[in-house]
């Protein structure tokens, strides 16, 4: 597994790099196809409510990309928490695996195929479903009267290919990339489609529908 060590901003030594490279024999061990490890170390501004560095740790490998960060008053415990962090999404994408294997559970792929009729699940009336689609949901208020109606405001915008997945494989990449959801285009239906964390282990999983379909 290649190691590559990119600093933005900051120096890196030769004693960070050694730090870092004793670090990567576990993850070679809990995933020996990994191809590389990548490091990006940046000093954050003076500016930022946190002065310090950030590390951003990316694996690469045959599967789904595995990422976390962090930001700490210096690059070595910043790579810690970092480190820790792959270490659990790893642990826990494992873990799920076997508790899916060993215990005869329902799947989530095999529950959403049949409606969730296997799993104890109360579907939502349907006028609650419209009711939250076309954000007719009334809002609760303290009965302040002057007070002026909250508008949410998009501060953050991104685009990203679309991948086609098993609900499966979208929920192994949610936890690898430590998101509470993922949106995909589920494989079997081509539908657009959205998996997200719930309590414990349990997950959820929302398709888009075109009525004029």
């Amino acid at each position: 597994m290649d190691v590559n060590i990119h600093g933005r901003n900051v120096g890196i030594t030769d004693r960070f790099e050694s730090y870092v490279g004793a670090k990567t024999e576990k993850v070679a061990g809990l995933l020996p196809k990994a191809r590389s490890f990548e490091v990006r170390v940046s000093r954050l501004s003076d500016r930022s409510p946190q002065h310090g560095d950030r590390v951003e740790v990316t694996i690469h490998g045959p599967g789904p990309i595995i990422r976390a960060e962090s930001a700490a008053a210096d690059k070595y415990s910043a790579f810690d928490i970092a480190y820790g962090r792959v270490l659990e999404r790893i642990r826990r994408v494992k873990d799920r695996r076997k508790v899916h294997r060993g215990s005869g559970r329902v799947s989530l792929g095999e529950a959403a195929a049949n409606d969730f009729q296997s799993v104890d699940l109360t579907p939502a009336p349907l006028e609650v479903i419209e009711a939250v689609a076309t954000g007719s949901v009334p809002v609760v208020t303290d009965g302040t009267s002057g007070e002026e109606a909250y508008s949410p405001v998009v501060i953050r915008s991104k685009e990203f290919p679309a991948e086609h997945l098993s609900i499966e494989d979208a929920v192994d990449q949610m936890e690898l990339v430590g998101h509470d959801f993922f949106l995909f285009i589920e494989h079997g239906s081509q539908k657009p489609s959205v998996v997200y964390r719930r309590k414990g282990w349990n997950y959820g999983v929302i398709h888009l529908v075109d009525e004029a379909d």
